[in-house]
């Protein structure tokens, strides 16, 4: 399957140790704090892990969030906050600012974060597995859920948890909803482009593909349009990748519909259609070349030499020189000086969010190791305050695109 994504890299967070001595009155309440740092390191190694799965990324997400609730949610009968919501200091990075983390003292700040690294993980699993030579129809079908699966999180973050947070979220960062809006709208346009390839592949009809096509450019142009009050140091390569995008659907959109043009004997609109389709993939060719050209945060990778592009500048082409060669033969239409205005829906094939649910409550998590927390008496060592914990840089797997073959699905 010959997909390429832009994909922006994870976030870094600081070690976190839990170690709320004094605070933690019984051993349940220990283990509690025992298993809770074990959980989190282990679904941060799984981060860069490359033989990590979705169902080994959903155990490992479950195990931890499970836990984590137990300092959010009320635990004692009432509606007051839980009061281990606001003990321990969480710091992360975001996507778009470098090494430059963010820090607040709430729990449901680490949830939101660890739950964004879990989204771009989906993200970038999808990513990997599209790459690769000769995809099965099973593997296909993992690209498309994991991207719909990873908008599902971003929108449950956006809707339910991002407005719990006392200290809203600073502009450009992660969990600003411009920021999240764009990675929402961008999931649900590459899995739309994996069902636009399983279209092609099985030969359904013009109309649809060019349907699916022109919506999928639409959602390009509106992730792309959601970033544009961002600050262009943190954000103009994500934009390049969105319009190059954006361009690139609409060249197939265009082109497309000059099909069904042509079969319902409109020729000379099919050749004033294939002739923007032209336009729009000259455009998106240009726009490639900026997108390497423009420093940010993010992968570097050369769309435009990569074969499901040139595979459809060869479309253009030839379905043009065809619609040219029918007119001059059998049709003698006027080409239109304006192309055709694309209004098209499509009723098949668009991708929805896979709603995200948290897992329930642990069960070691009860009311009677609640109470044992007592926050009135501090730590036991108070002598010194520990040192400040550093945010190191993701070490993301090194992750070549491999070669791509043009074979299609099978």
């Amino acid at each position: 399957m010959a997909h390429w994504f832009h994909r922006n890299p994870l976030k870094a967070t600081a070690p976190v140790s839990f170690s709320f001595y004094g605070v933690a009155g019984s051993p349940a309440a220990n283990k509690i704090c025992n298993d809770l740092r074990a959980t989190r390191a282990r679904l941060l190694e799984m981060f860069t892990d490359v033989t990590c799965n979705p169902e080994i990324m959903k155990n490992a997400t479950d195990a931890y969030f499970s836990l984590l609730q137990g300092f959010i949610l009320s635990l004692d009968g009432t509606t007051q906050e839980n009061k281990m919501r606001f003990i321990q200091n969480f710091k992360w990075t975001d996507t778009l600012q470098g090494n430059t983390p963010s820090a607040q003292q709430d729990a449901v700040f680490e949830l939101a974060s660890m739950a964004f690294n879990v989204a771009l993980w989906y993200t970038k699993f999808a990513s990997r597995l599209a790459g690769k030579e000769n995809i099965t129809e099973p593997e296909a079908k993992d690209v498309h859920r994991s991207l719909k699966v990873a908008a599902g999180i971003f929108k449950n973050l956006k809707e339910v948890h991002i407005p719990r947070l006392i200290t809203p979220a600073e502009k450009g960062r992660d969990l600003d909803p411009r920021v999240i809006d764009a990675y929402i709208i961008q999931c649900q346009a590459e899995a739309q482009e994996v069902t636009i390839a399983r279209a092609i592949e099985l030969k359904h009809n013009a109309t649809l593909i060019a349907a699916l096509a022109f919506e999928t450019a639409n959602f390009y142009q509106k992730a792309d349009h959601t970033l544009n009050t961002l600050e262009p140091e943190c954000s103009s390569k994500w934009r390049k990748y969105l319009q190059l995008k954006q361009h690139f659907y609409m060249a197939y959109a265009y082109c497309y519909h000059g099909q069904t043009l042509l079969a319902s004997d409109k020729c000379g609109e099919a050749i004033r259609s294939l002739q923007e389709a032209e336009k729009c993939y000259s455009r998106a060719e240009g726009l490639c070349k900026e997108y390497r050209q423009t420093k940010g945060p993010g992968t570097t990778a050369k769309p435009s030499e990569q074969l499901f592009f040139l595979k459809l500048g060869s479309l253009i082409k030839n379905t043009l020189e065809k619609c040219q060669r029918e007119n001059g033969f059998i049709y003698f239409h006027k080409v239109p000086a304006e192309a055709p205005q694309l209004e098209l829906k499509a009723s098949y094939g668009l991708a929805e969010p896979v709603p995200f649910e948290l897992p329930p409550l642990s069960e070691q998590c009860t009311a009677e190791v609640y109470a044992t927390f007592d926050l009135t008496k501090g730590a036991k060592n108070d002598k010194a305050k520990p040192k400040e914990e550093e945010v190191k840089p993701v070490k993301e797997p090194d992750l070549k695109p491999q070669k791509d073959t043009g074979c299609v699905i099978s």
